[in-house]
């Protein structure tokens, strides 16, 4: 009987593709030396395209892991068209932040820079591999994309027309989430949308008054406490999902 182990991969080959997969050196050493896998272990692989595949282990090299792929387990779905619109925070708490935004069911994640931003540089490498694991260990089918960090003055003038921007602004003054939201839109017919997160210290004066004159904008308060950044993107990302994603 073959070895099981509670593991999905990420990878960006087509499945089934030939039907036999070498995986790269990372995820070959961490698939043999992490996780002690051998020949005969099986474990879940998924593209973001062509749904999870079942795969078994036929060949442990040093540093290159052979598997064969098997049948197919789940038909590809799509995630909530929503978006994450974030000033950079710390790094452990910027890693929080993808990954919990990741579990949530964002689509894509953008890295703003606001006039009050502390964080100066983001690693997008590393953004997109926080979210990678995440989208593993939840049994996501695919994984958010995301952006080089971008002004947020600049993101505003090039804003798709057809996307809602969640303004969740710190002075309270909004309507509460969901009944900001379903006065909105319906839960049947969501359309696109982003959740758009502050930095710590929240937006300025003149910030604020030019997402609040953006004509897709739809102001939301988050409840009587001041939220930490990381805090408030999970808080309205879960509103948000609750009032019309796929909660």
């Amino acid at each position: 009987m073959a070895k099981k182990i509670q593991h999905r991969l990420f990878i960006t080959d087509s499945l089934p593709g030939s039907g036999v997969l070498t995986l790269g050196a990372e995820q070959s050493h961490y698939l043999a030396n992490v996780m002690r896998a051998t020949v005969g272990t099986e474990a879940l692989l998924f593209n973001g395209q062509d749904g999870e595949w079942a795969a078994e282990v036929i060949e442990v090299k040093k540093k290159a892991v052979t598997l064969k792929v098997n049948a197919k387990t789940r038909e590809q779905t799509a995630e909530p068209d929503l978006w994450l619109v974030f000033a950079p925070i710390k790094k452990a708490r910027l890693d929080f932040m993808a990954q919990k935004a990741t579990e949530l069911g964002v689509s894509h994640l953008i890295p703003v820079y606001t006039h009050r931003t502390i964080v100066d540089r983001v690693k997008t490498d590393r953004l997109r591999a926080n979210a990678i694991e995440a989208a593993e260990q939840c049994e996501r089918l695919n994984v958010p994309t995301s952006d080089e960090p971008i002004k947020l003055e600049k993101l505003l003038a090039s804003w798709p027309a057809d996307r809602r921007i969640m303004f969740c602004d710190e002075d309270l003054s909004g309507d509460s989430a969901h009944e900001a939201l379903e006065k909105t839109a319906s839960k049947s017919a969501p359309g696109k949308w982003a959740v758009l997160i502050g930095p710590e210290g929240g937006f300025d004066d003149d910030e604020r008054r030019m997402i609040r004159a953006h004509e897709n904008t739809t102001v939301v308060a988050l409840g009587p406490r001041v939220l930490r950044a990381d805090t408030a993107a999970m808080a309205a990302i879960s509103l948000w999902q609750s009032a019309l994603g796929d909660w």
